[in-house]
């Protein structure tokens, strides 16, 4: 691997951390900078496909939120892909006021940018444990497991 490869891709990874850092306010305006044109994104809420979609999917996720940020935890950068953990510290107006900590996982693709970008991580850490009914069933059934076994 030549140099001036791995620099290209320590630098598009870095670029993808600086445009994730506020997760109120991404950087937007940046994001063909970071993604190719075809970009191809999963979560476990949604599945776009294009920058004007991941464009619309972002802001609009970023609106609800009061504040957040991810914190970047590790990283394995092989020739085309690289995954990132992480954990992302948010606050949503409908789990209450408090800071909410989920870890999670990227998996991204890329050449020169990003072409796949799949997040993963426990949607019961991040929302369904917040709701009162639901998460405290959520959180018992953890318990059992746990203790089970």
């Amino acid at each position: 691997m030549q140099a001036n490869d791995t620099n290209s891709k320590q630098a598009l990874i870095e670029r993808f951390k600086v445009f994730y850092k506020d997760v109120k306010h991404p950087k937007l305006d940046a994001i063909g900078d970071v993604y190719a044109s075809n970009i191809k994104f999963r979560d476990p809420i949604h599945q776009v496909q294009g920058l004007d979609e991941l464009h619309a999917y972002l802001s609009e996720t970023c609106e609800s939120v009061e504040s957040g940020r991810f914190e970047f935890l590790d990283q394995l950068v092989g020739q085309d892909k690289a995954y990132i953990k992480w954990n992302m510290y948010f606050c949503h107006p409908k789990l209450g006021k408090e800071t909410h900590v989920v870890r999670g996982m990227s998996q991204i693709q890329f050449d020169d940018r990003i072409y796949y970008h799949e997040d993963v991580y426990d949607m019961g850490q991040m929302i369904y444990e917040h709701v009162p009914v639901v998460g405290w069933a959520v959180k018992r059934l953890r318990q059992r497991l746990a203790t089970e076994g």
